[in-house]
């Protein structure tokens, strides 16, 4: 059922058939939302639109998403702003809340949860039975490497350096999902 709010939502991801089915089911409830498929554009975008609210993907084509939280939150102070990503780590969450993140989720997510996480109705801090059960080790391993390549600003070749695997065999650890917990 439409909510008639007319709040403002900056939406970036540069998955645009994603950004086309979520930015109608976010109209169809009421709210107004610009689309941004980078960095650049979001900023640029931005410079016309006075969003309320900011979906922001962390993994974009040339940058990261985390690259325009500090910006946002700059620009915007009373923004709310969740980092939405189907790459998961326990690194990109906290340097997203630090980043001045409101909320962070993974993908796939509904607009009822995405809604819910800028409303701040679901903490990134609940946990269930089954999040308390120790990480594999196939998991541990996927968080290392991304805190890794968060210190090294994305660098993939100082990442894959640092850890003393081949640039080739990190970008493909890269390409595949997170390990299940």
């Amino acid at each position: 059922m439409p909510v008639n709010n007319n709040e403002k939502i900056l939406l970036v991801d540069d998955d645009q058939s994603f950004c086309a089915s979520l930015r109608r089911s976010l109209e169809r409830r009421g709210y107004t939302v610009n689309v941004a498929h980078s960095v650049d554009d979001a900023i640029t975008l931005c410079e016309q639109f006075t969003p309320e609210m900011a979906v922001v993907d962390l993994k974009l084509e040339t940058r990261s998403g985390l690259n325009l939280i500090p910006v946002l939150r700059q620009r915007f102070p009373n923004i709310k702003m969740l980092m939405l990503t189907g790459y998961s780590s326990i690194a990109t969450t906290v340097e997203a809340i630090k980043l001045g993140a409101d909320n962070y989720l993974q993908k796939p997510a509904s607009t009822t949860e995405i809604l819910a996480a800028l409303e701040d109705q679901t903490s990134p801090a609940s946990t269930s039975d089954a999040e308390l059960s120790p990480p594999s080790l196939d998991r541990i391993e996927w968080e290392h490497i991304q805190r890794v390549l968060a210190e090294n600003g994305g660098n993939i070749s100082e990442t894959a350096r640092q850890l003393g695997m081949h640039r080739r065999t990190l970008q493909r650890k890269l390409q595949k999902r997170p390990a299940k917990k």
